[in-house]
């Protein structure tokens, strides 16, 4: 967002012990959700099944209106509407760290981001970490060895965190990990993505650099695809998991904020581009409204927001 026993879910456990993760903060809630929740919360779109996972939760480093200084005070009226829990305190903003992962038919699995990571990762200077993503995981019966794509919407530190272990290894060992070339090619020397992420995939050969929109999977009618998005970043981009009267997209950061759903047009103060995030954001929000549409969001109070 800025610069147990057998091979079932035991390395997730094991890592999420190591690193002091205890208990399940749950899918669109908080602590102490039980694993039976996972269902209820997941959406089906044709032959697929997108389900959030909730790597951490808090307050941003910056007050609301300095991370959107164009926002009017009646977009934040909207805004609150919409996503309460997102205003805390005084001028606080309130967030969600999110992930998503896709279920495919013949047991295929997408992870989308892999969140802010253990402590002492690139997002620890600012984030809440450690973050629950291992044992969400593990809560949801996966094992990371079966995870067989994984997509970095982009590289800000607190969507590749768990991307590998604390010893540069990939968590995922048989995943492709998808990112826009473009993307990588835009990181300037002595970005912490490089040394973190881009680098140690490289060597183990499961960095996956893609150009332009690229088909993931396909099942029948449904499928799932990467879009670029840019403005974020310059090489952002989306995940679209279509049926054939629906679709869900897991937006990355399009939008970070509700304020940002009310009004396109505000921009937010760590966009790389803010013109082309605005047309990204309006282009995105268009398009949503000519078929039914679910936003699967990675920093609002809830993973769904549904449109059209």
């Amino acid at each position: 967002m800025v610069d147990t026993g057998g091979a079932f879910g035991r390395r997730a456990l094991l890592l999420a012990a190591a690193v002091g993760v205890t208990g399940s903060l749950g899918v669109g809630g908080r602590a102490g959700a039980a694993p039976a929740r996972w269902a209820a919360t997941s959406r089906r779109v044709g032959a697929f099944t997108v389900t959030p996972l909730l790597d951490a939760a808090g307050p941003f480093f910056l007050d609301r209106q300095d991370a959107f200084p164009a926002a009017t005070p009646a977009d934040w009226v909207r805004a609150r509407r919409l996503d309460p829990e997102a205003f805390g305190p005084g001028e606080s903003w309130q967030l969600d760290f999110r992930c998503f992962v896709v279920r495919g038919p013949r047991g295929r699995l997408t992870l989308v981001d892999t969140g802010v990571g253990p402590d002492g990762s690139p997002a620890a200077a600012w984030a809440p970490t450690p973050g629950r993503l291992p044992t969400e995981l593990a809560h949801a019966g996966i094992d990371p060895a079966d995870v067989d794509t994984v997509v970095l919407t982009h590289l800000h530190e607190d969507h590749f965190g768990w991307s590998v272990d604390r010893n540069g290894e990939p968590m995922f060992p048989n995943a492709r990990y998808v990112v826009q070339r473009r993307e990588t090619e835009a990181l300037p020397a002595g970005d912490a993505a490089l040394a973190y992420v881009v680098e140690p995939l490289r060597a183990a050969g499961q960095l996956h650099e893609v150009d332009g929109v690229t088909r993931l999977a396909a099942a029948g009618r449904s499928g799932v695809r990467v879009v670029p998005t840019p403005g974020h970043t310059p090489g952002h981009q989306s995940v679209v998991v279509e049926g054939r009267h629906e679709q869900v997209i897991v937006t990355g950061d399009v939008l970070v904020h509700a304020v940002q759903l009310v009004d396109p047009d505000v921009a937010y103060r760590f966009e790389a581009d803010a013109e082309a995030a605005r047309r990204t954001r309006r282009r995105l929000l268009d398009e949503a409204g000519v078929r039914r549409t679910v936003l699967a969001t990675a920093h609002l109070n809830r993973p769904w927001v549904e449109l059209g």
